[in-house]
């Protein structure tokens, strides 16, 4: 380094490129960091969250990030590499304490220094707080021993847990709440079978969401695509566990909050069969629809989730399913072809694919093409018996405290307000024969479709986009709901997307008390998915 704090040998109009650079940071002038990056597809930039690959990715991540906090270049080690190429790694201290590291490489195209890659080590954090509402090492020890044990836990923000409070993704109810004096059911089972709580994790606003962004804490990222929304309204256990901060997430399900993150993640995610978990300490949306779930990252830690909590000796409240998952369930599975018709074509053609390799096997399930009616007939009715017993819940608190939560969760709850009984009694009377007919298809047979349209969408969706997905998977995932049946999200399909390739699970639904079984199920499916040889 020469007395000025350049580096010796750098150029001067590297050095100076590279100080603008810095400057900008700092600045937050997005405008200055787009225009450093050199354009095109091949750029590069990774940081501890994933790759971003071309400049319009790179931009978009930026015009979301917000700034940096203050900090100053101690340390820059520049080596050449040609007359046009260099490596600039650089050592930043930040004001409030901690190092981070940058490594970039720049090019001189048509006469300017460019950057055509670059990774970012950041200071290390206590916690991702967009992830995060409180952490532990653990937060909770579980017994010492058991099937569960040296597995960690996050658990949504929905669950009481005794002495702390509920949050519901909103720092006004966590404000108002009082500290839980129990701990709930879900949450003990697992205590009792080893695992320990790693933290409570963030929920999207009164789980009224299946995006899984929040606007009073930030959007979790999604483990398996940079830069696209991680699915809710699980958002923040479904993060955790996909970044291996958590082995298991605790969550719930009402219209796709464990299935839609699991499926945007790469996570194997259960809902279990409505009503058989006790929903004792867990803060309701839609009693008639809310269910708990867990989401791992393989299909062997959820089985032995599922073993001892659906079990006697696993719970103290579960009433056993053992008896019903004590044989596996019929090796046929039914595809509904309204399903298909509202995926996006990648994610058909993927999925046609999976079905065309299955059906070449001599160890084959049947395979029976159904028909479930139209989509819209479940949406609709489930829609409004939801939004009447989210206002019934949580209207009170809302009246008392206008504006506090987020526009689109305040948009839901607006026209949830204005559901009449006689509109909430029609929409329940058009459920009963839908139920019915899911029970019906499930007696023998197991349900296999896409877990939702199309993979995750990117951060910088806006208005009618999210709109339209968010109406577009949960025609997919309410029949389930609907039925009360469990279904599983297994990680199945890879997609074609924007970033690269991405995730998408396939769903699979069964009858009702069958939850172990469809694990099991699921297992055989995925093995037989990952086995390309001919049997």
């Amino acid at each position: 380094m020469t007395e000025h704090g350049i580096p010796d040998g750098i150029p001067a109009d590297l050095f100076t490129a590279f100080d603008d650079y810095e400057r900008a940071i700092l600045s937050n002038d997005v405008d200055t960091l787009d225009a450093f990056f050199a354009p095109g597809p091949q750029t590069l930039r990774g940081d501890a969250a994933g790759l971003l690959v071309g400049h319009d990715a790179i931009s978009a991540f930026r015009g979301l990030r917000g700034g940096v906090p203050s900090r100053s270049i101690e340390r820059v080690e520049y080596r050449p590499l040609g007359p046009d190429a260099a490596l600039l790694v650089s050592v930043s201290r930040y004001a409030g304490g901690g190092t981070g590291l940058q490594t970039q490489l720049w090019q001189r195209i048509d006469g300017r220094w460019l950057i055509t890659a670059a990774h970012v080590t950041p200071r290390a954090a206590a916690f991702d707080r967009s992830v995060w509402r409180t952490v532990g090492d653990p937060l909770w020890q579980g017994a010492w021993e058991g099937p569960l044990a040296g597995l960690t836990v996050a658990v949504k923000d929905v669950f009481a847990i005794k002495g702390y409070r509920i949050g519901a993704g909103n720092p006004a109810y966590l404000d108002s709440a009082r500290a839980e004096t129990t701990t709930a059911p879900a949450v003990s089972d697992l205590l009792r079978g080893g695992a320990s709580l790693r933290g409570i994790a963030r929920t999207d606003e009164f789980a009224y969401s299946i995006a899984g962004d929040n606007v009073h804490y930030g959007t979790p990222p999604n483990g398996a695509v940079p830069g696209a929304l991680p699915g809710g309204s699980s958002s923040g256990p479904a993060s955790a566990v996909a970044a291996g901060q958590a082995d298991v997430a605790l969550a719930t399900d009402t219209a796709g909050s464990v299935r839609v993150p699991a499926s945007y993640q790469g996570l194997w995610g259960l809902r279990t069969t409505h009503g058989l978990v006790p929903r004792q300490g867990l803060l309701p949306l839609a009693q008639s629809f809310d269910t708990v779930g867990w989401l791992t990252r393989d299909g062997a830690t959820l089985q032995r989730v599922v073993d001892w909590c659906l079990s006697y000796d696993g719970s103290d409240s579960t009433e056993s399913v053992l008896g019903e998952s004590a044989t596996d369930l019929p090796w046929r599975l039914l595809v509904p072809d309204e399903a298909l018709a509202a995926c996006e074509p990648a994610t058909r053609a993927a999925f046609d694919a999976l079905l065309t390799r299955l059906a070449a096997r001599d160890d084959a399930p049947r395979l029976t093409r159904i028909s479930l009616g139209d989509l819209d007939a479940y949406y609709e009715p489930f829609r409004t018996v939801q939004a009447a017993e989210a206002w019934r819940n949580n209207g009170a608190w809302l009246r008392e405290h206008p504006g506090a939560v987020g526009p689109a969760v305040a948009e839901r709850f607006r026209l949830a307000a204005a559901v009449t009984a006689p509109q909430e009694a029609a929409a329940r009377d058009a459920l009963d024969p839908l139920r019915e007919q899911l029970t019906g298809f499930v007696r023998d047979a197991v349900l296999i479709l896409p877990t939702v349209p199309g993979p995750a969408p990117l951060r910088t969706a806006r208005g009618e986009r999210v709109d339209a997905v968010r109406q577009a998977t949960l025609r997919m995932t309410t029949p389930a709901a609907i039925a009360g049946l469990p279904a599983v999200s297994v990680p199945l399909l890879s997609v074609a997307a924007s970033r690269g390739s991405a995730p998408v699970g396939v769903c699979l639904v069964s009858r009702a008390g069958t939850d172990i079984a469809l694990v099991r199920l699921a297992r055989r499916l995925a093995a037989l998915v990952a086995d390309r040889s001919e049997s």
